[in-house]
């Protein structure tokens, strides 16, 4: 059994071609720029394997052009076994799964069996800097470093995300350093995208009367976050050139 927030059919930013989202409940973090605060403690529907199954395979005839299934959260490995559990019934529809993870988990044998599984990983890279990890998130900054190295060691596709916010990580002196310390973790990934910080969850703050400590920021602007992916490109490429 596992706690399921919701669920989004014809996904189109959570991996490869139509997607169908699940979204756990329980989060290991507590990152100030989260939109999905409801999603941190286990208050979801309680769900067999089965159940979340008989949900996906009705898409199936849309998993065309490499989509599939999409597990987040919440931090969706902290139900690693659920997704080991509903993995063989997958693998008899021919359904692959993609995991969007921050990789704040500890690397058991349940969390290296679940990404070994997986047609690719997404991993949220959000600060890199230890410190400000810890301030903006409460986590151990070690850990999605040490889940993207696994996956670079199993040969796992993966692709790298972080969420860019006004004031906290927005210039290209910080870009510079994001490229930098993938590069010289030697983590191996297709891409690297940046997203926007919005403020379209701070209303879920508000009703599960829950600090918001950026409140007043505003949305990051597109065309600076235009500016700063193709920065981001042009550093990376540098690097590893």
């Amino acid at each position: 059994m596992a706690d399921i927030h919701s669920f989004e059919s014809f996904a189109a930013v959570d991996g490869e071609g139509i997607r169908y989202a699940v979204f756990f409940t329980g989060c290991p973090l507590r990152c100030a720029y989260c939109h999905n605060p409801d999603t941190w403690h286990s208050s979801g529907k309680s769900m067999t394997a089965e159940e979340v199954f008989n949900k996906i395979k009705r898409y199936k005839p849309y998993f065309k052009n490499g989509g599939g299934v999409t597990f987040s959260g919440g931090e969706p490995l902290l139900n690693a076994e659920f997704i080991n559990e509903i993995y063989p019934m997958l693998k008899s529809e021919n359904i692959g799964y993609c995991i969007d993870t921050s990789g704040s988990v500890e690397l058991n044998k349940n969390v290296r069996n679940a990404v070994g599984n997986a047609d690719m990983i997404i991993l949220d890279i959000k600060f890199y800097d230890s410190s400000e990890y810890k301030k903006y998130t409460g986590g151990d900054i070690k850990k999605p470093i040490a889940m993207g190295k696994y996956c670079a060691e199993k040969g796992k596709r993966l692709v790298l995300r972080t969420v860019i916010v006004p004031g906290i990580n927005n210039t290209k002196a910080d870009i510079e350093k994001y490229a930098q310390y993938v590069v010289e973790n030697g983590l191996i990934f297709e891409k690297y995208e940046l997203l926007p910080f919005h403020t379209m969850g701070f209303f879920k703050y508000e009703n599960l009367n829950i600090e918001n400590s950026l409140k007043g920021t505003p949305a990051l602007d597109s065309g600076k976050l235009d500016r700063l992916q193709k920065h981001l490109n042009i550093t990376l490429k540098s690097l590893e050139g």
